[in-house]
C-alpha cells in the first residue's frame, strides 16, 4: 500500500485552513474557487498537482516515519472537494450563508486534522465497517 509522509498531508491541511480563513476574512469567492482547483488537481493526479503538497515536498523534509495511506488521503481529499463544491456552488447560486457554512465545515475538519483528530478518517472507518457488513444493526 502506498504511503504519503505526514508532513505533506499536513501541508495540504494547512493550505486548506489558511485559504478558508482568507475567504472568511476577505469575503472573496475566488479564494474558494482557487482552493477547489488546487484540491481537484490533487485528487485527479494522486497529489502530484496539489499546490500545497508540492510546496510541502519542496520546503519540508520528512522527519519521521509517520505516514498516511494514499487510499485514506484520497478519501479525505474527496470529502474536501465535496465541501468545496457545495460551498462554491452555493456562492454561485447566491446562497451566501450556505456557502459560508460549507466552507466553515471544511475549516473545522482540516483544523481538527492539524490538531490530531481526523474527521475524514472516522467517516472512512465507518464506511468500511458498513461495506464489510459489520454495522447492520442486528
Amino acid at each position: 500500500m502506498k504511503e504519503i509522509p505526514i508532513e505533506y498531508v499536513k501541508a495540504n491541511q494547512a493550505g486548506i485552513v489558511l485559504s478558508v480563513i482568507a475567504f472568511l476574512v476577505f469575503r472573496q469567492p475566488w479564494i474558494i474557487a482557487a482552493l477547489w482547483l488546487i484540491q481537484v488537481a490533487g485528487l485527479f493526479t494522486g497529489g502530484r498537482w496539489n499546490l500545497f503538497a508540492t510546496l510541502g515536498r519542496q520546503l519540508l523534509t520528512p522527519k519521521g516515519k509517520e505516514t498516511q495511506a494514499a487510499e485514506l488521503l484520497r478519501f479525505n481529499n474527496s470529502l474536501a472537494v465535496g465541501f468545496l463544491t457545495l460551498s462554491l456552488g452555493s456562492l454561485l447560486l447566491g446562497w451566501s450563508a450556505a456557502g459560508y457554512v460549507f466552507a466553515v465545515m471544511l475549516l473545522g475538519a482540516a483544523g481538527a486534522a492539524l490538531l490530531g483528530y481526523c474527521v475524514g478518517c472516522t467517516i472512512y472507518f465507518w464506511v468500511k465497517q458498513i461495506k464489510a457488513g459489520r454495522l447492520t444493526g442486528r
